[in-house]
């Protein structure tokens, strides 16, 4: 859960259910799904607290979307559409109303304001370029359907779209009230496929927040604030032959990933440790006595402390040839009750940002094949999306390169 991100280190048993280790790096304790009308019911009855200090608003303009390199805000909604409609000025339509109403809402036109650190990115799938807009031609190579990996249980309701929408902020009103803004807004443009909330657990009472299973998560983070490390890894550029069009985006991986809890619940601690490799604890690696250690596989060659099949030697083995393919992390957990076999529904909208999917997505999930976190997971829905270039001036509008002749 804490390895894919890490950018500052140096150089199994098959599961019943199939790999899902890699979709549990998110962090966060619980959050919603489905409707507006009972999305983030966990958060009643909390008592009040002292307001905390204000923060300043995210501006919706630049070269690239906010809410990708953002300080990871405490809420989240993520959303896939389908666009209605056969004519190219249709689609034109809905990225219109997505920049002005994403603009709108990210500047104060409604009832919260800059505290609530509100951003709305926006993405394209690939069924958006087959023939009813005439996109055929401009689609990435690297865009395509998600495929089923092994032990996916994907529900065909819960994956891909035309359209990603994530909207993130400091508060759960704030969230809903932009997604019931933006439903309101597309009617009759575009409908909603599926949608995923989720909130973040605040560190407590320093370092990591705890995970959903109670383990310090979101440790190590690439280093979003040098443009040098973001263009390598993150940004579409001429690297990797993006079109032109593209460029200033970046690729999106949405995956909703239900955790067993009740099994993962009956494991002894020390086992629990052992499928991390971290001290449940502290989040020390079990080679380290504090989270922020970087985990010494040259002490440990044949795996006795951090085993082979653990999650965070599988994700991130910290070799010369796995430096490029880590993405960049953005999870945020979910509870949505019970589910329909009476257990718990809890588990990850596992989301991550890149350059390549194949070379950086694929390749930690290739590599986590196996891992012991495997047997707790099944992933149910998410896609592949391509997050649009940023808007750079007040009459730009999301898309427009992409729709420009």
């Amino acid at each position: 859960m804490t390895e894919i991100d890490d950018r500052s280190a140096p150089a199994g048993t098959n599961s019943r259910h199939g790999r899902r280790g890699f979709v549990l790096t998110g962090v966060g304790l619980a959050g919603a799904m489905a409707s507006p009308t009972d999305a983030f019911a966990a958060t009643a009855g909390r008592p009040e607290t002292a307001a905390p200090a204000r923060k300043a608003g995210v501006p919706f303009h630049g070269p690239h979307q906010a809410g990708i390199v953002t300080p990871q805000q405490a809420f989240a909604a993520f959303t896939a559409l389908d666009v209605l409609g056969t004519e190219r000025s249709g689609l034109a339509r809905v990225f219109d109303v997505l920049t002005k109403r994403g603009r709108a809402l990210t500047t104060g036109a409604r009832q919260g304001g800059p505290d609530d650190r509100l951003t709305v990115t926006v993405g394209v799938g690939a069924s958006l370029f087959d023939e009813r807009f005439g996109l055929r031609g401009r689609r990435p190579a690297g865009l395509r359907t998600m495929p089923a990996f092994p032990g996916d249980d994907l529900d065909p309701g819960s994956c891909h779209g035309d359209l990603s929408v994530q909207v993130c902020a400091e508060h759960p009103d704030a969230v809903l009230e932009v997604m019931r803004d933006l439903q309101l807004a597309l009617r009759g443009l575009a409908a909603p496929r599926w949608r995923s909330d989720g909130f973040l657990n605040p560190p407590r009472p320093s370092g990591a927040p705890r995970s959903i299973v109670g383990f310090k998560d979101g440790i190590s983070h690439p280093d979003t604030t040098s443009e040098r490390e973001m263009d390598r890894v993150l940004w579409l550029g001429p690297r990797g032959g993006a079109p032109a069009w593209a460029r200033g985006g970046c690729y999106q991986v949405l995956r909703i990933t239900r955790l067993r809890v009740e099994a993962w619940d009956r494991l002894p601690v020390s086992e629990q440790e052992r499928a991390f490799g971290r001290n449940k604890a502290t989040g020390a690696p079990l080679t380290g006595t504090k989270e922020t250690d970087v985990p010494d596989y040259r002490s440990d060659p044949d795996g006795k402390k951090i085993s082979f099949d653990s999650h965070i030697r599988r994700a991130n083995p910290r070799t010369p040839g796995t430096a490029d393919s880590l993405p960049l992390r953005r999870s945020y957990n979910f509870d949505r009750g019970l589910a329909p076999d009476g257990g718990l529904d809890v588990g990850l909208n596992f989301c991550c940002y890149q350059q390549d999917i194949a070379r950086q997505f694929e390749a930690v999930q290739r590599r986590l094949d196996g891992e012991r976190l495997a047997d707790f997971t099944v992933t149910r829905g998410g896609g592949y999306f391509l997050v649009l270039p940023g808007v750079t001036g007040a009459n730009g509008t999301l898309g427009a390169s992409l729709l420009a002749d």
